[in-house]
């Protein structure tokens, strides 16, 4: 993959999350322990929940989106783009799929460089220019090479037994249920309550930490589009124009709304206000960045 300089700040705040994470989840599983709670059936369902994730969220989210893979030769302007950026990062070439969709956007899936799949909508086509739809295949294919996906859904998994007990604590605790515990002590109240605290302290703090690190992620498929293509502006210039999209059906936005964190654009509006609560950056930060990298290239 082409090279700048690293980007320590930015590798510093991904590594400080990932510690951040790591901690609470050590904490986590020292709590269940100290009160007794067989919570492997717990671990083995959401393992199972995050293995399906891992090895077919691809076809899972495709199949929400409508997507089509497109056949070799059906797109070859397209093809050619996507082969070259792949061929510049050091990754197989992605499948290539199209979602007719007025709606402008771009994603990524797959576990892994091998299995991944690229995705634009008619929306984005129609609205960007060629080296606009260069600079966001280039932060796909960034994704792609980064691994996101599989960091994601790793990062997750703790924070998804956390989000399990919670979820079942809500349903059964008013009917009684549980007593003491999951399959463990069921004779002292006391740990179930330090279990159920213990795991909504875990799933708000690790909401916050994972949204922060796919932040960074995004930044770093920013960077990585920059290297690719030469041209932050070429970026800057689709991102700015994907914000200020406003035809958008409400069909399509509400299936996009429950997987924007897999855009390069969420389908949501945001606002700086809110950007603890979100998975991308807000624009201006994005902008500034690429100014910041523009400039560096420039040197």
């Amino acid at each position: 993959m082409r090279r700048l300089r690293p980007d320590f700040g930015l590798n510093l705040r991904m590594l400080f999350s990932l510690l951040l994470l790591a901690a609470l989840y050590t904490l986590f599983v020292w709590v269940l322990a100290q009160a007794g709670v067989g919570f492997l059936g717990i671990v083995v369902f959401a393992g199972g929940l995050l293995l399906v994730q891992y090895y077919f969220s691809d076809q899972l989210i495709l199949a929400t989106m409508g997507a089509r893979i497109l056949r070799p030769g059906e797109d070859p302007e397209l093809e050619q783009m996507v082969a070259r950026l792949a061929q510049l990062a050091d990754i197989p070439t992605p499948k290539i799929a199209l979602v007719r969709t007025d709606m402008p956007n771009a994603f990524a899936t797959g576990r892994s460089p091998r299995h991944a799949v690229v995705a634009v909508t008619t929306g984005l086509l129609q609205r960007l220019t060629p080296g606009e739809v260069e600079a966001v295949l280039a932060h796909e294919i960034t994704h792609v090479h980064n691994r996101d996906m599989a960091l994601i859904t790793m990062a997750s998994f703790f924070a998804t037994i956390a989000s399990y007990i919670v979820q079942l604590a809500f349903w059964f605790m008013p009917l009684g249920g549980f007593g003491g515990g999951f399959g463990g002590n069921r004779r002292d109240g006391g740990n179930a309550a330090l279990v159920y605290l213990a795991s909504f302290i875990v799933w708000i703090v690790s909401f916050f930490l994972i949204r922060a690190f796919s932040r960074y992620r995004e930044y770093a498929a920013d960077r990585g589009s920059a290297i690719l293509t030469g041209q932050p502006s070429q970026l800057m210039s689709a991102l700015v124009k994907l914000h200020q999209s406003s035809r958008i059906p409400r069909k399509d936005l509400r299936h996009a709304e429950t997987l924007q964190a897999l855009f390069i654009m969420p389908a949501a509006t945001q606002s700086a206000i809110y950007e603890l609560f979100q998975t991308h950056p807000t624009l201006e930060h994005r902008l500034d960045h690429l100014r910041r990298l523009e400039q560096e290239i420039n040197k």
